[in-house]
Protein backbone atom coordinates (compact mmCIF):
# COMPACT_ATOMS: atom_id res chain seq x y z
CA UNK A 1 0.00 0.00 0.00
CA UNK A 2 1.16 3.53 -0.68
CA UNK A 3 -0.36 6.92 -0.14
CA UNK A 4 -0.98 10.10 -2.03
CA UNK A 5 -1.53 12.73 0.64
CA UNK A 6 -2.92 16.13 -0.25
CA UNK A 7 -4.08 18.99 1.90
CA UNK A 8 -6.96 20.73 0.18
CA UNK A 9 -9.12 23.45 1.62
CA UNK A 10 -11.27 26.28 0.34
CA UNK A 11 -11.20 29.65 2.11
CA UNK A 12 -13.46 29.32 5.10
CA UNK A 13 -14.06 25.63 4.42
CA UNK A 14 -13.02 22.46 6.22
CA UNK A 15 -9.49 21.11 6.20
CA UNK A 16 -9.26 17.99 4.04
CA UNK A 17 -6.51 15.35 3.88
CA UNK A 18 -6.52 12.26 1.70
CA UNK A 19 -4.74 8.94 1.41
CA UNK A 20 -5.06 6.74 -1.65
CA UNK A 21 -4.79 2.96 -1.76
CA UNK A 22 -2.34 1.78 -4.39
CA UNK A 23 -4.15 -1.55 -4.59
CA UNK A 24 -7.74 -0.30 -4.90
CA UNK A 25 -7.28 3.38 -5.80
CA UNK A 26 -9.78 4.09 -3.03
CA UNK A 27 -9.67 7.26 -0.96
CA UNK A 28 -9.75 7.79 2.77
CA UNK A 29 -10.69 11.37 3.62
CA UNK A 30 -9.90 13.14 6.88
CA UNK A 31 -12.11 16.21 7.31
CA UNK A 32 -11.46 18.66 10.14
CA UNK A 33 -12.98 21.94 11.26
CA UNK A 34 -9.63 23.49 12.29
CA UNK A 35 -6.25 22.62 13.82
CA UNK A 36 -6.80 21.54 17.40
CA UNK A 37 -10.47 20.88 16.64
CA UNK A 38 -12.69 17.99 15.61
CA UNK A 39 -12.63 15.67 12.62
CA UNK A 40 -14.32 12.77 10.86
CA UNK A 41 -12.89 10.05 8.64
CA UNK A 42 -14.83 9.20 5.46
CA UNK A 43 -14.16 5.62 4.31
CA UNK A 44 -11.12 3.70 5.52
CA UNK A 45 -9.67 1.79 2.57
CA UNK A 46 -6.71 4.15 2.12
CA UNK A 47 -3.41 3.82 3.99
CA UNK A 48 -3.84 4.30 7.73
CA UNK A 49 -0.56 5.70 9.03
CA UNK A 50 -0.50 9.02 7.11
CA UNK A 51 -3.98 9.81 8.45
CA UNK A 52 -2.98 8.95 12.01
CA UNK A 53 0.09 11.16 11.66
CA UNK A 54 -1.96 14.13 10.44
CA UNK A 55 -4.50 13.66 13.25
CA UNK A 56 -1.65 13.78 15.74
CA UNK A 57 0.06 16.72 14.04
CA UNK A 58 -3.13 18.80 14.00
CA UNK A 59 -4.19 17.65 17.50
CA UNK A 60 -7.58 16.53 16.25
CA UNK A 61 -10.36 14.74 18.08
CA UNK A 62 -11.86 12.16 15.71
CA UNK A 63 -15.58 11.83 16.42
CA UNK A 64 -16.92 9.53 13.67
CA UNK A 65 -15.99 7.13 10.90
CA UNK A 66 -18.49 7.74 8.10
CA UNK A 67 -18.88 4.85 5.64
CA UNK A 68 -20.29 5.46 2.20
CA UNK A 69 -20.89 1.71 1.75
CA UNK A 70 -19.77 -1.73 2.82
CA UNK A 71 -17.35 -2.82 0.09
CA UNK A 72 -13.93 -3.95 1.41
CA UNK A 73 -11.97 -1.18 -0.33
CA UNK A 74 -13.91 1.37 1.74
CA UNK A 75 -13.98 -0.27 5.18
CA UNK A 76 -10.59 -1.99 5.51
CA UNK A 77 -9.48 0.03 8.56
CA UNK A 78 -12.81 0.58 10.32
CA UNK A 79 -11.72 -1.45 13.33
CA UNK A 80 -8.38 0.37 13.54
CA UNK A 81 -10.02 3.80 13.80
CA UNK A 82 -12.59 2.53 16.28
CA UNK A 83 -9.85 1.05 18.44
CA UNK A 84 -7.55 4.09 18.19
CA UNK A 85 -10.14 6.81 18.83
CA UNK A 86 -13.18 5.09 20.35
CA UNK A 87 -15.36 6.68 17.65
CA UNK A 88 -18.50 5.11 16.19
CA UNK A 89 -18.49 3.56 12.75
CA UNK A 90 -21.54 4.86 10.89
CA UNK A 91 -23.40 3.66 7.79
CA UNK A 92 -26.85 3.18 6.31
CA UNK A 93 -29.24 0.75 7.97
CA UNK A 94 -29.99 -0.99 4.65
CA UNK A 95 -26.45 -2.40 4.74
CA UNK A 96 -26.42 -3.44 8.39
CA UNK A 97 -25.96 -7.11 7.56
CA UNK A 98 -23.49 -6.39 4.76
CA UNK A 99 -21.25 -4.38 7.08
CA UNK A 100 -21.41 -7.04 9.76
CA UNK A 101 -21.16 -4.33 12.43
CA UNK A 102 -22.24 -0.71 12.66
CA UNK A 103 -22.11 1.42 15.79
CA UNK A 104 -24.59 3.96 14.42
CA UNK A 105 -27.06 3.79 11.56
CA UNK A 106 -27.64 6.94 9.53
CA UNK A 107 -30.84 7.75 7.65
CA UNK A 108 -31.27 10.00 4.62
CA UNK A 109 -31.08 13.64 5.72
CA UNK A 110 -29.68 12.85 9.16
CA UNK A 111 -27.07 15.30 10.42
CA UNK A 112 -23.82 14.52 12.22
CA UNK A 113 -22.02 17.24 14.17
CA UNK A 114 -18.26 17.18 14.69
CA UNK A 115 -17.11 20.38 16.36
CA UNK A 116 -17.98 23.14 13.91
CA UNK A 117 -18.62 20.69 11.05
CA UNK A 118 -22.19 19.90 10.03
CA UNK A 119 -22.43 16.77 7.91
CA UNK A 120 -25.65 15.66 6.22
CA UNK A 121 -26.10 12.07 5.06
CA UNK A 122 -27.63 11.64 1.59
CA UNK A 123 -28.98 8.23 0.60
CA UNK A 124 -27.79 7.66 -2.98
CA UNK A 125 -28.47 3.98 -3.88
CA UNK A 126 -27.48 2.32 -7.12
CA UNK A 127 -23.93 1.10 -6.65
CA UNK A 128 -25.18 -0.36 -3.36
CA UNK A 129 -28.53 -0.41 -1.61
CA UNK A 130 -27.39 1.70 1.33
CA UNK A 131 -24.88 3.94 -0.42
CA UNK A 132 -24.44 7.27 1.37
CA UNK A 133 -22.89 10.55 0.34
CA UNK A 134 -21.84 13.08 2.98
CA UNK A 135 -22.43 16.80 2.45
CA UNK A 136 -20.07 18.81 4.66
CA UNK A 137 -21.08 22.37 5.58
CA UNK A 138 -23.15 22.56 2.36
CA UNK A 139 -19.84 23.03 0.50
CA UNK A 140 -18.25 19.65 -0.18
CA UNK A 141 -19.85 16.30 -0.96
CA UNK A 142 -18.13 12.95 -0.45
CA UNK A 143 -19.79 10.73 -3.04
CA UNK A 144 -18.40 7.25 -2.37
CA UNK A 145 -18.85 5.04 -5.44
CA UNK A 146 -21.87 6.86 -6.85
CA UNK A 147 -20.17 9.67 -8.76
CA UNK A 148 -16.54 9.90 -9.90
CA UNK A 149 -14.70 12.50 -11.91
CA UNK A 150 -15.93 11.78 -15.44
CA UNK A 151 -17.56 8.48 -14.53
CA UNK A 152 -20.11 6.80 -12.26
CA UNK A 153 -20.42 3.72 -10.07
CA UNK A 154 -21.33 0.34 -11.48
CA UNK A 155 -24.53 -1.57 -10.77
CA UNK A 156 -23.10 -5.08 -10.64
CA UNK A 157 -21.24 -5.18 -7.31
CA UNK A 158 -22.32 -6.88 -4.10
CA UNK A 159 -25.48 -5.31 -2.70
CA UNK A 160 -26.25 -3.22 -5.81
CA UNK A 161 -29.65 -1.91 -6.86
CA UNK A 162 -30.43 -0.52 -10.35
CA UNK A 163 -29.19 1.88 -13.00
CA UNK A 164 -32.44 3.83 -12.55
CA UNK A 165 -31.59 4.30 -8.87
CA UNK A 166 -28.08 5.40 -9.80
CA UNK A 167 -29.38 7.95 -12.30
CA UNK A 168 -31.80 9.38 -9.73
CA UNK A 169 -29.09 9.54 -7.08
CA UNK A 170 -26.72 11.41 -9.37
CA UNK A 171 -29.07 13.69 -11.26
CA UNK A 172 -31.66 14.48 -8.59
CA UNK A 173 -29.55 14.35 -5.43
CA UNK A 174 -25.87 15.04 -6.10
CA UNK A 175 -25.94 17.22 -9.20
CA UNK A 176 -28.84 19.27 -7.88
CA UNK A 177 -26.42 20.68 -5.31
CA UNK A 178 -24.99 24.15 -6.02
CA UNK A 179 -22.66 24.22 -9.02
CA UNK A 180 -19.61 25.20 -6.95
CA UNK A 181 -19.94 22.20 -4.61
CA UNK A 182 -16.68 20.23 -4.48
CA UNK A 183 -17.10 16.52 -5.31
CA UNK A 184 -14.74 14.21 -3.42
CA UNK A 185 -15.31 10.64 -4.68
CA UNK A 186 -14.48 7.26 -3.23
CA UNK A 187 -11.77 6.71 -5.86
CA UNK A 188 -9.13 9.01 -7.32
CA UNK A 189 -9.49 12.68 -8.18
CA UNK A 190 -11.86 15.34 -6.94
CA UNK A 191 -14.24 17.27 -9.17
CA UNK A 192 -17.17 19.66 -8.81
CA UNK A 193 -20.86 19.69 -9.57
CA UNK A 194 -20.47 22.12 -12.46
CA UNK A 195 -17.63 20.08 -13.99
CA UNK A 196 -19.65 16.84 -13.90
CA UNK A 197 -22.69 18.57 -15.40
CA UNK A 198 -20.53 19.83 -18.24
CA UNK A 199 -18.18 16.91 -18.90
CA UNK A 200 -19.43 13.57 -17.56
CA UNK A 201 -20.57 11.37 -20.49
CA UNK A 202 -23.19 9.54 -18.40
CA UNK A 203 -24.67 12.85 -17.31
CA UNK A 204 -24.74 14.00 -20.94
CA UNK A 205 -26.83 10.96 -21.82
CA UNK A 206 -29.22 11.43 -18.89
CA UNK A 207 -29.63 15.15 -19.59
CA UNK A 208 -29.67 15.28 -23.38
CA UNK A 209 -29.73 11.73 -24.68
CA UNK A 210 -26.17 11.98 -26.02
CA UNK A 211 -25.18 8.35 -26.63
CA UNK A 212 -21.46 8.30 -27.41
CA UNK A 213 -21.63 4.51 -27.70
CA UNK A 214 -23.48 4.89 -30.98
CA UNK A 215 -26.05 2.28 -30.06
CA UNK A 216 -23.88 -0.49 -31.44
CA UNK A 217 -24.67 -4.10 -30.58
CA UNK A 218 -22.52 -5.69 -27.87
CA UNK A 219 -22.70 -8.33 -25.21
CA UNK A 220 -22.42 -7.37 -21.54
CA UNK A 221 -21.72 -10.17 -19.09
CA UNK A 222 -22.60 -12.46 -22.01
CA UNK A 223 -26.03 -10.88 -22.60
CA UNK A 224 -27.01 -9.11 -25.83
CA UNK A 225 -27.25 -5.33 -25.36
CA UNK A 226 -27.04 -1.90 -26.97
CA UNK A 227 -24.06 0.26 -25.98
CA UNK A 228 -25.25 3.73 -24.98
CA UNK A 229 -22.29 5.28 -23.14
CA UNK A 230 -18.62 4.40 -22.88
CA UNK A 231 -16.34 6.53 -20.70
CA UNK A 232 -12.89 6.35 -19.15
CA UNK A 233 -13.12 5.13 -15.57
CA UNK A 234 -11.06 6.11 -12.54
CA UNK A 235 -8.75 3.08 -12.91
CA UNK A 236 -7.77 3.80 -16.52
CA UNK A 237 -10.25 1.30 -17.93
CA UNK A 238 -13.75 2.09 -19.13
CA UNK A 239 -17.27 2.05 -17.73
CA UNK A 240 -20.32 1.47 -19.94
CA UNK A 241 -24.05 2.09 -19.84
CA UNK A 242 -25.90 -0.61 -21.78
CA UNK A 243 -29.52 -1.34 -22.59
CA UNK A 244 -30.49 -5.02 -22.69
CA UNK A 245 -33.02 -6.36 -25.14
CA UNK A 246 -35.72 -6.35 -22.45
CA UNK A 247 -35.23 -2.58 -22.06
CA UNK A 248 -33.42 -2.68 -18.73
CA UNK A 249 -30.27 -0.63 -18.19
CA UNK A 250 -27.00 -1.57 -16.52
CA UNK A 251 -23.72 0.21 -15.68
CA UNK A 252 -20.91 -2.28 -16.18
CA UNK A 253 -17.11 -2.43 -16.47
CA UNK A 254 -15.90 -2.03 -20.03
CA UNK A 255 -13.88 -5.21 -19.55
CA UNK A 256 -17.16 -7.16 -19.48
CA UNK A 257 -18.44 -5.63 -22.74
CA UNK A 258 -17.53 -7.24 -26.06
Amino acid sequence: MSSLAEDRSRPGGPLVFRTLSERWLSNTWLVADRPGGHAVVVDTGGPLQPILARIDELRLRVTHVLCTHHHPDHVAHNADYRREYGCPVCGHAAERELFGHLDRELADGEEVRSGDLTIRALHVPGHTVGQLAFLVDEREVFTGDTLFRGSVGGTRGRGHTTAADLQHSIMDRLLSLPAETVVRPGHMDESSVDRELAENPFVAFWRRGEANGGGRRVTAFGTSAELLVEARDYDGGTKCLVRYDDGSLDVVPGSRVT
